[in-house]
């Protein structure tokens, strides 16, 4: 299969390290795998990313989403010439998480000159859904 990527020279480290000092790294996110046309990522269950009742807190899968689905854009464009940022996103969230990670694995649907639709599903150590998630993203020229 024909990647989707600008560049296939990205790795994981480099992408986990492009998270330094962001909210992907203080919620404890880690990149996991790059496929032809997907991007997998993970989070932590855990007092960063709960709510008072102890479950996944819904903005934290929202922040899981829109990361993975962002960077994915990011790997999409030329970095010399485009930026990408989101533009709308919602998410379904279909079962609670107490403990553990959870796995984010983005898709597109649309990769346009202008805008990227992304599906992001989240699921949980038993690989249960837990988050449906679409994200748009806008691809802006750099001045």
């Amino acid at each position: 299969m024909k990647t989707i990527w600008h560049s296939t020279k990205i790795s994981l480290d480099q992408l986990n390290e492009m998270g330094d000092d962001t909210m992907a790294a203080i919620l404890g996110m880690e990149f996991t795998e790059i496929g032809p046309d997907y991007l997998k990522m993970m989070m932590p269950v855990d007092k960063r990313t709960v709510q008072p009742y102890g479950l996944l807190h819904g903005g934290a899968s929202a922040a899981l989403s829109e990361t993975v689905g962002s960077v994915a854009s990011g790997l999409i464009i030329d970095p010399e010439k485009q930026i990408c940022v989101g533009m709308e996103i919602n998410a379904n969230h279909v079962r609670g998480v107490k403990e553990g990670y959870v796995h984010a694995i983005a898709r597109p649907l649309h990769i346009g000159a202008n805008s990227h639709v992304w599906d992001v599903r989240i699921t949980d150590d038993q690989h249960r859904l837990v988050c449906v998630s679409r994200l748009t993203v806008a691809i802006l020229n750099k001045k």
